[in-house]
């Protein structure tokens, strides 16, 4: 006669073979491709390396995000390469304004609707910099003197063709009657590099794109194209911190402008598969290391997902239709 097996442990048993049939929350089950639709160096290709560092350091994923830049096409390349990606939760992207510039200037087959927006992680600065070694002290000055140097003497170096930086000097020129040479470079690096050398008389760029020119003493910020003054006050240089830097609004020159740095994913992805990334990013977000990069950076903290997001992105592409079409730089306009 067999024993009789008790009760608590028949139920026991049962419950342990039941558990890997239990539904489990979805995470990655191989290797992520982070594309970055921009040149190295530049304020997207920075946030997503300093994003795979965070993943890295603090063990938040079982498997390796892999930052890949995909910067064709002004950005098209990683934008069609995630759209073709229909369904594949193994493959993100990091935007900026070229989600809608791009598009708009080029006529590429894209849209940010062809995507799955997952989540705003901040709004990226702008600012008006210049060769330390000029006089100009101010944005007054320096327009003054675009002015009176005459139609297109003054060159203005910027990441890409009908792009932000492109497009923040056509507002400029717009506003004050001036006209700049638009010289234009693969990634935001470069842009500094070529105004610290001198191969350029200004440029507008992110932040993050020149804060160690700018606390090395070769650049100077003469305003920030926000309606508020950054409010990071930890001194940067010697004598100035981010907060120091007046608004150009304050300053005269009547212009703001900010841009996404966003996550989208695939088109037909799962919710399962955006709240995986919702939870990642809410853990990058949480870490001293990120803490850092915003103040670093000087980005604007503004983080939206879901219905929030999505409407946000709607509002800033007819924005940029607006801004792009003053400006002449629509595909057949």
């Amino acid at each position: 006669m067999k024993p009789k097996i008790p009760t608590v442990l028949v139920a026991a048993l049962g419950a342990a073979l039941a558990w890997p049939l239990a539904a489990q929350a979805w995470e990655p089950t191989k290797n992520v491709e982070f594309i970055i639709p921009a040149g190295t160096g530049g304020g997207a290709d920075q946030m997503a390396r300093t994003i795979q560092g965070i993943v890295v350091k603090h063990g938040l994923m079982k498997q390796s995000i892999l930052p890949i830049n995909k910067s064709g096409g002004a950005g098209a390349e990683g934008f069609l390469d995630v759209k073709g990606a229909a369904g594949d939760p193994h493959k993100i992207i990091i935007t900026l304004s070229n989600l809608f510039t791009t598009p708009l200037a080029t006529g590429v087959p894209f849209n940010w609707r062809d995507l799955t927006p997952v989540q705003m992680l901040a709004l990226d600065q702008f600012v008006l910099w210049v060769n330390v070694k000029s006089p100009y002290k101010t944005p007054k000055e320096y327009i003054e003197a675009a002015k009176k140097a005459g139609p297109g003497k003054m060159k203005m170096a910027g990441t890409g063709a009908k792009q932000e930086d492109q497009i923040i000097t056509a507002a400029i020129e717009q506003l004050t009657g001036t006209k700049f040479t638009y010289i234009p470079f693969k990634g935001g690096g470069a842009v500094a590099i070529q105004l610290v050398g001198g191969h350029a008389d200004s440029t507008v760029n992110n932040p993050i794109e020149a804060v160690a020119q700018w606390r090395a003493g070769t650049l100077r910020p003469l305003c920030v194209f926000d309606p508020k003054r950054i409010p990071y006050k930890d001194k940067v240089t010697s004598t100035m911190s981010w907060a120091d830097i007046p608004t150009c609004k304050e300053s005269g020159l009547d212009i703001d402008y900010l841009m996404l740095r966003g996550i989208f994913m695939a088109p037909g992805v799962t919710q399962e598969h955006v709240q995986y990334y919702l939870d990642l990013f809410k853990k990058v977000m949480a870490t001293p290391e990120w803490a850092n990069l915003m103040q670093q950076g000087a980005f604007n903290r503004t983080t939206l997902m879901g219905k929030e997001y999505a409407e946000w992105v709607a509002r800033e592409e007819a924005r940029h239709v607006a801004l792009m079409k003053k400006a002449g730089f629509i595909a057949g306009q």
